[in-house]
């Protein structure tokens, strides 16, 4: 009975933050791991899940892992990457639909299989192919701009030019059975994902995207309703436009100290169950146990309530 109860309790979930040395956009202090493990310890309420995001490479989220193990971040249960990719497809702010593969961490060689899934990811420029690897950014980065001589400059600007497209990504998740069943894939619902999908001509590219997607970073009760089928699409109607409902989750996306687990208007993500990555999964198969608010649910079941 202990276990059922600890299992219907809400925890919070950070699956959306950068850490020091972010690839882009970087803008925590030197040498500021210290300072950004202790703010995240200090967080209330506590953090029990940490999604450590770079964008096409693993290093923040190995070196997070590090600390962990050297005794850091007491409080979370649960450590795993979440890789940021952008794809092939505009937005109407002039960017590209951004992307999220939450990664499970149970495989105590975790690191090297998602590495081996990014490699099968390619974007195609300058008569050549560059895979979603370290050395392969770092070259992309360097043909684009060939006074990138630095190692980190070039693979920034690797990873400012790297785009996946939404076929590589489908085929790659189908053909590689461990990515199939420990990575979930999020979509960004906001201005740098669908919902910033050019409407009218690009609909169905929209919808496809979203069909892919196991979860929706979004934070709105609209958007929550949406997903959920109390909107103006049905559970059935979601079921066969989209392969079904999705959980809505959210993060704080810090690239600096001040905004580290701190999202505007305390808009806090809570996945109900253990603070484990089955959690997340369950929330896929049931996306009323996700929830974005100050607070989690009082009650069994509050569908409707999100933050306004």
């Amino acid at each position: 009975m202990a276990q059922i109860s600890r299992g219907s309790e809400w925890h919070r979930w950070e699956p959306h933050i950068h850490a020091p040395g972010t690839v882009l956009e970087n803008q925590f202090p030197v040498d500021g791991w210290v300072q950004y493990l202790t703010a995240l310890e200090a967080v209330t309420p506590k953090l029990r899940a940490i999604g450590i995001t770079d964008y096409c490479v693993t290093r923040s989220y190995e070196r997070a892992k590090s600390y962990k193990e050297g005794g850091r971040l007491p409080d979370c249960n649960l450590l795993f990457p979440n890789i940021e990719l952008r794809l092939n497809t505009g937005t109407i702010k002039g960017n590209f639909v951004n992307i999220h593969l939450l990664v499970c961490p149970d495989d105590p060689n975790h690191v090297g299989e998602l590495n081996r899934f990014l490699a099968q990811l390619v974007f195609g420029a300058f008569n050549d192919k560059f895979a979603c690897t370290p050395s392969d950014l770092i070259r992309l980065g360097r043909r684009a701009d060939p006074s990138k001589t630095d190692d980190d400059d070039a693979l920034r600007h690797g990873c400012t030019q790297f785009k996946v497209s939404l076929d590589n990504l489908i085929d790659a998740h189908r053909d590689i059975e461990w990515a199939g069943e420990n990575i979930p894939i999020a979509v960004s619902g906001n201005a740098d994902g669908t919902s910033g999908v050019k409407e009218a001509a690009d609909a169905t590219l929209r919808e496809e995207i979203e069909k892919a997607a196991h979860a929706i970073f979004a934070s709105s009760l609209k958007q929550r309703d949406f997903w959920l089928g109390h909107g103006k699409a049905t559970v059935n109607e979601l079921r066969e436009r989209y392969a079904g409902c999705k959980p809505c989750i959210w993060g704080s996306d810090a690239h600096d100290l001040s905004r580290v687990a701190n999202p505007a208007e305390d808009r806090f993500c809570w996945i109900k169950g253990l603070p484990t990555f089955d959690a997340l999964r369950q929330a896929c198969l049931d996306p009323e146990r996700a929830y974005v608010a100050p607070e989690p649910p009082h009650g069994p079941r509050h569908p409707r309530l999100s933050m306004r």
